[in-house]
C-alpha cells in the first residue's frame, strides 16, 4: 500500500523544491560551521551573558539525543518539507500493517550520500508514515557526532533525529505501550562510500548490533528499502586500496562520519552542483520478523536472527525491484 503522490510542476514549485532542497543538503555542509562560528564570534566578544548560558545548557542537556530528543510539531511542520519531498518525489510504501502494540527496529537500506529517504519519510509532518502507520511514532537514528555541536544539536533535535547510539535505541524500545519505531540505517558511514546509482552494495555482515538490540528488548525486525536512494549523486572513484579510499576510511573510522566526494546537478544547470539528482524515491517497508525477547541472547542466537534478516531483506528488494524500474538480474551485495 502507498498513498499517490502528485507534486506540482509549476515554474514557482519548481523553484520552491529546489529551495527546500538546497537548504537540507546546506544544513549539513555549512550550517554546522556556521553555527561554531557563532559560539567563536561570542566568546572572542565577550558576550558571556549569551553564551555562558547556553553552555551551560548544553552540559545540562547533554543527554536529550539519547533519550528520546526533543522534537518540535512546529519545525517539522515547515512548509519547506513539503517541497523538499515533492523535490525528487518520494513516497512511502506499506506492504503490512504492524501491531501498534509492539516497539519495532526499521533497518533502512541503503545509506546512500545523505540519506534524504530516511529524513523526508520519517521526521517531517508531510510524510506518510502517520497515514499509514496510526498509533506510531518514529525515531530516526543518525550519528552521535552530529550532537556534538553547539546550536546545530538545537536544529537537528527539532527535526526528530535522535543519537545512534546503543542507550538511544534502548531508550526507545523500552518504551511502555509499543507504538515506537526505530529506524536505524544499519549501513551506516561506511555504506556512504559505496553509493554509486544502479548498485546495490549494503554494508551488514558484520553490522549485529541491531540484533541483539531487538533480541534484547524483543522488538520486531522490518526491513525497508529505499529505492532510488544511491541515484541522487555521483562520487569521484574510490576502490579499496585507492589513496582516497585510504583516507576516507581512516576518517570514517576516527570520526564516525564518511566524506564522500560526491557531486549531481546545479541550481541552474545539470552538469554539476551539489544539488541531488530528481530521482523517484521509494521507500518500501517490508515483513515484520516476530523476536521472541531474550535478556541474555547468545551467539548463536544473535547470528541465526541476523541470517533471517538478511533472507528477508533479499526477498524485499526481489519481490519490488521490477516495480522500480531495477533490472531482474541485479542483486543485493553484502559486505
Amino acid at each position: 500500500m502507498m498513498v499517490e503522490f502528485a507534486p506540482l510542476n509549476t515554474p514557482l514549485a519548481r523553484c520552491l523544491q529546489t529551495a527546500a532542497v538546497l537548504q537540507w543538503v546546506l544544513s549539513y555542509l555549512l550550517l554546522v560551521q556556521v553555527c561554531i562560528g557563532i559560539m567563536v564570534m561570542l566568546v572572542l566578544y565577550n558576550y558571556w551573558f549569551l553564551y555562558i548560558p547556553y553552555l551551560a545548557w548544553f552540559y545540562y542537556d547533554w543527554r536529550t539525543p539519547e533519550q528520546g530528543g526533543r522534537r518540535w510539531n512546529w519545525v517539522q511542520s515547515w512548509p519547506v518539507w513539503k517541497y523538499f519531498k515533492e523535490y525528487f518525489p518520494m513516497c512511502l510504501v506499506k506492504t503490512q500493517d504492524l501491531d501498534p502494540g509492539h516497539n519495532y527496529i526499521f533497518g533502512f537500506h541503503p545509506h546512500g550520500i545523505f540519506v534524504p529517504g530516511a529524513f523526508g519519510n520519517f521526521c517531517t509532518k508531510y510524510s506518510d508514515f502517520k497515514k499509514l502507520f496510526p498509533g506510531f511514532t518514529s525515531y530516526l537514528h543518525i550519528a552521535k557526532l552530529w550532537f556534538c555541536f553547539p546550536l546545530f544539536r538545537e536544529y537537528l533535535m527539532s527535526n526528530g533525529p535522535v543519537s545512534a547510539s546503543k542507550e538511544s535505541v534502548s531508550h526507545v524500545l523500552s518504551k511502555d505501550g509499543g507504538g515506537n519505531v526505530s529506524i536505524i540505517v544499519l549501513g551506516g558511514a561506511k555504506e556512504a562510500l559505496e553509493a554509486y546509482p544502479g548498485t546495490f552494495t549494503l554494508c551488514i555482515r558484520q553490522r549485529k548490533g541491531f540484533v541483539k538490540m531487538a533480541l534484547t528488548h524483543g522488538a520486531s525486525l522490518v526491513p525497508v528499502f529505499s529505492f532510488g536512494e544511491n541515484d541522487l549523486y555521483k562520487q569521484i572513484n574510490n576502490p579499496k586500496g585507492s589513496w582516497l579510499r585510504t583516507i576516507q576510511d581512516t576518517i570514517c573510522d576516527s570520526m564516525g562520519v564518511a566524506l564522500p566526494l560526491m557531486y549531481a546537478r546545479g541550481i541552474f544547470q545539470h552538469y554539476f552542483g551539489i544539488m541531488p539528482y530528481r530521482k523517484l524515491i521509494y521507500t518500501v517497508v517490508g515483513r515484520p520478523i516476530p523476536v521472541q525477547q531474550t535478556l541474555n541472547p547468545t551467539s548463536e542466537q544473535i547470528e541465526e536472527l541476523h541470517q533471517t534478516y538478511i533472507e528477508e531483506l533479499k526477498k524485499l528488494f526481489n519481490e519490488h525491484k521490477g516495480k522500480y524500474g531495477i533490472p531482474e538480474h541485479e542483486t543485493l551485495v553484502f559486505k
